[in-house]
């Protein structure tokens, strides 16, 4: 029999009426012949709720309990969502992240997981049950719960899926699929039916919010064929699954854009071997993830190095680049918050030279000024000014014919 992983976010599961729908939904496809099991994020704003709660109570709460307090959402999500199917005559039982076997490393608010030990989950579907497993968590190897980061119930569905050799792992939210801009920004934005791994982990890393990073790294690292979906509407939405050699593919997929990020400089710092490797190393050691770096030309025996980073890490990147200020010879730290990248995402850009220029051009008909480039094979990114990011989209999005059908 086949089996689908179906995954629920936070607005699917808002409210009561929201969960009777994902329930009659879920009841559908089992007396459709498939056999389903369930991943439920937190209702709404639940997290959001704690967390201020907690905040509310503790200057610092300890990592173990914050992640005992935040890991209590799914669990609600998921018992209320098998009351529900009890109405609809379809027998279910939930399942904490621990219960379902799923097995991570000891570090607290944001661990990885190592394995999924499925057997309660294989044992409630062999009794013809759906089983509901709540998102976002797990088991350490300390035997304490953990938490797997902010949105990452749908790394758990995917990391389910390939354990249990799912066919298919739907994803549904508040979107009909993935678009070829933010519809927000670009109201002419259109749904993508297909879409190859590397276009989506692109777009992923680059400012699209569709799918997690982690999950789509997952899905392509284990061949789990995913399918983001609306659980408003129902309707087909877009799948995401390996390239397909002898499809023609577009030239430009996507126009993805990020606000989120912030940029350091390091002015004057000596130009010899290990200086960047003892800088980033720092930075690496404070759970620093930094993004796009550009170093310039030498000119009498120093450099600068400038980097972009999470803006929520600005501060402490900044601290680090100080301290080090003295040791690797620099001249000061300077930081800017006020920007945005805007990138374009496309398998086609393999083989079809000037793309680099056309959005270059593009760029500069608007009198937009680029700080920092970076690219891939499939993906140009741009370090513009915040306030310059949606302009840049809607152009670049209409520039590449992006409101035409290319697939």
């Amino acid at each position: 029999m086949t089996l689908v992983v179906q995954k629920f976010g936070g607005t699917s599961v808002a409210d009561s009426e929201r969960i009777r729908a994902v329930a009659e939904h879920v009841a559908r496809t089992k007396r459709e012949g498939t056999e389903v099991v369930v991943v439920v994020s937190a209702m709404g704003k639940s997290t959001d709720d704690l967390i201020r709660l907690a905040g509310e109570v503790s200057s610092a709460p300890p990592p173990r309990e914050y992640d005992m307090l935040v890991s209590v959402g799914e669990r609600v999500s998921a018992s209320l969502l098998c009351m529900a199917l009890a109405d609809f005559d379809v027998p279910a039982a939930s399942f904490t992240g621990s219960q379902a076997g799923i097995i991570t490393t000891t570090e607290h608010t944001r661990a990885r997981i190592i394995e999924i030990r499925g057997d309660r989950l294989r044992e409630a579907l062999s009794q013809g049950k759906v089983p509901v497993v709540a998102g976002f968590q797990g088991m350490s190897t300390d035997r304490e719960v953990t938490t797997l980061g902010r949105g990452a119930s749908d790394t758990t569905a995917v990391a389910l899926a390939a354990a249990l050799g799912a066919s298919l792992c739907e994803i549904y939210t508040d979107v009909t699929g993935v678009f070829s801009a933010d519809p927000r920004v670009v109201p002419t934005a259109r749904r993508l039916p297909r879409i190859s791994f590397d276009e989506m982990l692109e777009m992923s890393a680059t400012g699209g919010r569709v799918l997690m990073l982690r999950s789509v790294e997952f899905a392509r690292r284990h061949r789990v064929k995913l399918h983001v979906r609306s659980s408003f509407t129902w309707e087909p939405g877009t799948v995401v699954t390996e390239e397909e050699p002898d499809m023609e593919q577009a030239v430009v997929t996507a126009v993805t854009h990020d606000t989120s990020e912030a940029k350091v400089t390091v002015s004057g710092v000596l130009d010899r071997p290990g200086v960047a490797g003892r800088l980033f190393r720092a930075l690496a050691d404070r759970s620093i993830n930094v993004d796009m770096i550009v170093q310039n030309i030498s000119s009498h025996g120093t450099t600068d190095i400038s980097f972009t980073l999470p803006r929520v890490d600005l501060s402490t990147a900044v601290d680090v680049c100080g301290g080090l200020a003295g040791e690797l010879g620099a001249s000061g730290v300077s930081s800017d918050d006020t920007i945005g990248r805007v990138s374009v995402v496309g398998a086609g850009m393999k083989s079809h030279p000037g793309v680099t220029a056309s959005m270059f051009e593009t760029l500069a008909a608007e009198d937009i000024n680029i700080e920092m480039i970076s690219t891939s094979t499939i993906r140009i990114s741009c370090v513009v000014a915040e306030e310059d990011v949606e302009r840049a989209v809607r152009a670049l999005h209409s520039a590449f014919g992006l409101e035409e059908p290319t697939r």
